[in-house]
C-alpha cells in the first residue's frame, strides 16, 4: 500500500513545520481557533501510507512490544498479537458487553514490559446485571501465545450505550492515565467524586499517586465528555481531544483540542465552542462540524521531519488524519492545522480510531470501518504506518 497525501496551500506557512519546544505552557493570552466550515485546509507535506496488517475487526488500540511485535485490541473482545506484520490468533478473549460504543477498548504495555510482560486493558463488562467499564492488568505468556488476567486496576467506571472513553496511555512519569466518558450524563463530568468524564491517573499497580490533584482520588482532569486521545506536550502538560455534543442540550459539533494540566477542568458541559469561563480551561481548537476525534499522538519520529512536535489526530465521522501545529512561544495557541488522507479508499482510510507512535519512531493508525458506522471493506479493518 502506498497512498500519498500532499496538497500544498498558500496559507500554510513554512513556520508551521517547526516543533513545539518550550519547557512550560505560556501564560500569555490564549486565542481559541474556531473552524466555522469544514475541518481544515489540505495538508502540504508529502506523506505516504504503508499497510501493516489487515483482517481486524474494529482495532481500538495498539501496545508495542519488543522485537517488532504489537498487541491489538478488537472491540468484540479479542486481544491479537501482530508479529512482524503477521496477524496471529487471539492471545485472550474477554467477556465483554459489546453494545454501542462499549466493548474491549484501550490497551497499554507496562513501561517494564520486557521484564514483567504486563499489559493493561480497558473494557466494558457486566457486573451484577449492569454494565460498567473496567481497567485490568494482564500478563502475556513467555511464548506470546496466550495471556492471563493478573488484577483489576480500577473498577466501576460508569458505562452507557455511548460515551465510554477508553484510551489508556502511560505518561512520562510512569503513571497510567485513563480517559473516560460521561456515560451520557453530562453533569457527572463535573463531579470530582465520579470516575466518568475524566482523565484518571494511577500507579501501575492501581494505587492513587500521592501527588494527584485531588487527595486520595484517581481523578486528574475533569469536565470531559468522551475523550479517546491525549498525549504529553511536556511531563506536566497534555494535549487532550474531546467529542462535542451530538444532540444533547440542543447542541451539536464542538469537538475540540485543549491544553491541560493536573486539576484542570475542560469545561463540559458548560463551555460552548471557544467560550472562556472562570474555572474552566478554554479550548485551543474547536470544530463547528462534528469530526469527532479518535486517538492522538505527538509526532516524535524522524521520517517526517516537518511533523516533528506536532499533534496528529485521527477522526471518525470526518474520516481524515489531522495535523495541529502549536505556537512555540505560546503552546496553547494553534498556529495552523491541516488535513491528510480525507475520505475513504482509494484516497483515504475512512474512520480512524487510534493514532500512536511506535517503538520504531514511526506513526501508526488503526481504521474503524467495521464498527457499524462505516463501510466495512472485504479485508476488514487495518493497521497502517504513516511515513515519508
Amino acid at each position: 500500500m502506498g497512498l500519498v497525501s500532499c496538497n500544498a496551500t498558500p496559507n500554510n506557512r513554512e513556520a508551521a513545520t517547526s516543533p513545539v519546544n518550550a519547557t512550560s505552557v505560556s501564560s500569555e493570552t490564549e486565542v481559541c481557533q474556531f473552524v466555522e466550515n469544514g475541518v481544515g485546509s489540505p495538508g502540504q507535506v508529502k506523506v505516504r501510507a504503508e499497510e501493516v496488517v489487515t483482517g481486524l475487526e474494529v482495532p481500538w488500540g495498539i501496545a508495542f512490544l519488543p522485537n517488532d511485535k504489537m498487541l491489538v485490541t478488537e472491540r468484540p473482545g479479542r486481544v491479537r498479537l501482530v508479529d512482524k506484520g503477521e496477524l496471529k490468533p487471539p492471545v485472550a478473549n474477554l467477556s465483554i458487553t459489546a453494545s454501542g460504543e462499549g466493548g474491549l477498548l484501550g490497551i497499554a504495555a507496562h513501561p517494564d514490559f520486557a521484564s514483567n510482560r504486563f499489559f493493561y486493558l480497558y473494557y466494558t463488562t457486566d457486573k451484577n446485571g449492569s454494565p460498567i467499564n473496567r481497567v485490568e492488568r494482564w500478563q502475556l505468556s513467555t511464548d506470546g501465545l496466550s495471556a492471563s488476567s493478573d488484577r483489576i486496576i480500577i473498577d466501576d467506571i460508569p458505562a452507557a450505550l455511548f460515551h465510554n472513553g477508553g484510551r489508556l496511555r502511560f505518561g512520562p512519569d510512569g503513571m497510567l492515565y485513563i480517559g473516560t466518558g460521561d456515560a451520557r450524563e453530562p453533569q457527572i463530568s463535573q463531579d470530582v467524586d465520579s470516575l466518568a468524564g475524566k482523565i484518571l491517573r494511577l500507579t501501575p499497580d492501581g494505587e492513587v499517586p500521592a501527588d494527584n490533584p485531588f487527595p486520595n482520588n484517581p481523578v486528574f482532569i475533569t469536565g470531559i465528555r468522551n475523550t479517546q486521545g491525549f498525549d504529553w506536550y511536556n511531563p506536566s502538560t497534555l494535549f487532550v481531544t474531546d467529542h462535542g455534543p451530538s444532540g444533547e442540550l440542543g447542541r451539536r459539533g464542538e469537538d475540540k483540542v485543549s491544553v491541560l494540566q493536573a486539576g484542570d477542568n475542560m469545561g463540559w458541559p458548560s463551555v460552548k465552542n471557544c467560550e472562556a469561563e472562570a474555572g474552566f480551561v478554554p479550548p485551543s481548537l474547536v470544530w463547528r462540524e462534528a469530526a469527532p476525534p479518535g486517538g492522538a499522538a505527538i509526532y516524535t519520529g524522524d521520517s517526517i521531519p516537518e511533523w516533528k512536535g506536532n499533534l496528529i489526530i485521527g477522526t471518525l465521522r470526518s474520516r481524515h488524519l489531522h495535523r495541529v501545529v502549536f505556537d512555540s512561544d505560546n503552546p496553547r495557541q494553534v498556529q495552523t492545522h491541516e488535513v491528510y488522507f480525507q475520505g475513504s479508499s482509494p484516497d483515504g482510510f475512512g474512520r480512524i480510531r487510534d493514532v500512536i507512535m511506535g517503538t520504531d519512531n514511526e506513526l501508526y493508525i488503526t481504521t474503524s470501518n467495521c464498527d457499524g458506522r462505516g463501510n466495512c471493506p472485504q479485508g476488514q479493518d487495518k493497521i497502517i504506518r504513516i511515513t515519508q
